[in-house]
């Protein structure tokens, strides 16, 4: 049995530092509380670029709050990533950290990713999200399949998408083949004008825990009065963001709520949880395994990622040969 923890905040809008001060609170809190893992929203720092659900995406706002994400972003590894790690190898616990990452030594190309880091501090890797979403296509790259991994601990193996990606039967079949124990679900405040976050939350997730025969942890961020205050435009959206309720949760494998979903507001959800529970529902239907006819289907990952340039021999070295 392991306690597990999904957080619901805010982060620091724009601001790399604070929020980052912020998360290892959080980090250190879900420790204390005896959690052995903690799960963070979707871009928690510095933020998602929520922003295009209110702002053209040619505007000068939207521009302004563009070039701070890129400034305030993440580099692995880096002065942020340290303070991540420290305060997991202080705190003993597991994080799955929601970030906006930037390469060093690049100006402009970001993507939105999550960081994977053990209980003694140490960098386990980062999954970049593979295909951004809405808006965050004017801001993210396209991620690439080296962090589609199921990452191995004590208790099992620890996965994590973002957003919609936990509705992508194919990555999620690819990490059930891992032996996903414990999967971090990621969620930014709201999604698009028309949707309830929650709901969406819900469905995705049950069905996730459902088919993966995995506890699945709904780590939501949540919307602060400075947040609230720039980035609706009219009334319509402020109505909007006021109707927003979050709803981290943490469900079984057999697709049920055992904590939360929270309501309105901030804090961290927590469930005792035994893995154990995972064995008859696997001796049932494991669809990565028995309860699959893989001489009918067959799934391949290119695991070779997407370099941003291919050096290949010269014409001339060819003739040569």
């Amino acid at each position: 049995t392991i306690r597990v923890a999904a957080v619901q905040a805010a982060p620091v809008f724009l601001d790399r530092e604070r929020t980052v001060e912020k998360a290892c609170g959080l980090i250190r809190e879900a420790g204390a509380a005896g959690a052995h893992l903690v799960g963070f929203p979707e871009g928690f720092i510095p933020t998602h670029p929520l922003w295009y659900h209110f702002h053209a995406a040619s505007s000068v706002k939207a521009m302004q709050f563009s070039r701070e994400l890129f400034c305030n972003s993440v580099e692995i590894p880096g002065p942020a990533t340290e303070e991540l790690c420290r305060a997991a190898r202080e705190a003993r616990i597991y994080v799955v950290m929601g970030l906006c990452e930037k390469t060093p030594g690049r100006m402009g190309t970001l993507y939105n990713t999550l960081l994977f880091i053990d209980d003694h501090g140490n960098i386990m890797g980062r999954h970049r999200k593979l295909h951004p979403t809405l808006g965050e296509r004017l801001v993210h790259a396209p991620g690439d399949a080296e962090g589609l991994r199921a990452f191995q601990t004590e208790f099992g193996a620890v996965s994590g998408l973002m957003c919609g990606e936990n509705s992508n039967a194919l990555s999620i079949f690819s990490l059930d083949a891992q032996g996903t124990t414990v999967h971090v679900a990621s969620w930014p405040a709201h999604f698009s004008l028309s949707t309830t976050m929650g709901d969406i939350i819900e469905v995705a997730s049950k069905a996730l825990a459902y088919q993966t025969k995995s506890f699945v942890i709904n780590a939501v961020g949540a919307i602060d009065d400075r947040m609230r205050e720039v980035l609706p435009i009219t009334d319509e959206d402020r109505a909007f963001l006021s109707r927003q309720h979050g709803g981290a949760s943490i469900v079984a494998p057999r697709g049920k709520f055992i904590a939360g979903p929270m309501g309105p507001g901030e804090g961290v959800v927590y469930a005792d949880v035994n893995i154990s529970d995972i064995i008859i529902p696997k001796i049932t239907q494991d669809f990565s395994g028995h309860y699959n006819r893989f001489d009918i289907f067959s799934l391949s990952v290119n695991m070779g990622g997407n370099p941003h340039v291919r050096r290949l021999p010269s014409v001339a070295a060819e003739h040569a040969h």
